[in-house]
């Protein structure tokens, strides 16, 4: 029976990184959904997650110390396959879920910001916003502190569209 459930934890994640398509979702957002629900333990969730990795059924990355997961190929395989097994009182749930959140959903993946140590001690930091699957603008900044870095990061969140704005103003601008 613990396999049983362990493929159903697993299959519910699958399907909720399916219906994000071109977006990521965090690992807050995944284990908040399930355990909200009450269907099992973060200990469990965990395991799913680590097993989908170790399988290529989904790919991490990490951005700002925050988990981000997408399906692979492999695992949008694995879920046609085995689709049917998930509920569709579950399937429901995940799209109120996602409606109900969409909004959050999408400015977590469309607007990026991140930072790292460059080689020169210095903090590089990459300010981001993609659309679907496309990056609409990427900019990349050194900064000599790791405060500045995260003042960054964290302005370009309420930032990001009037600089884009602005940037596409400035270049198509003829002189």
């Amino acid at each position: 029976m613990e396999n049983q459930n362990l493929m159903l934890y697993k299959l519910i994640i699958l399907y909720m990184l399916d219906r994000t398509d071109e977006y990521t979702i965090t690992n807050a957002q995944i284990t908040n959904f399930i355990l909200d629900r009450n269907y099992t333990t973060t200990f469990n969730i965990h395991e799913s997650l680590s097993e989908l990795i170790d399988k290529n059924f989904i790919s991490v990355s990490t951005i700002r110390n925050t988990k981000h997961y997408q399906i692979t190929n492999q695992g949008e395989e694995a879920l046609s396959y085995f689709e049917n097994r998930i509920s569709n009182t579950i399937k429901q749930e995940i799209r109120e879920y996602f409606k109900k959140e969409k909004i959050n959903l999408k400015n977590e993946s469309e607007i990026f910001s991140d930072y790292s140590l460059n080689d020169h001690n210095e903090y590089t930091v990459e300010c981001a916003i993609r659309e679907k699957r496309e990056t609409l603008v990427d900019i990349k900044i050194n900064v000599p502190t790791k405060d500045l870095a995260r003042l960054i990061c964290d302005n370009w969140r309420t930032k990001s569209t009037d600089i884009y704005q602005m940037l596409v103003n400035e270049l198509w601008e003829k002189n």
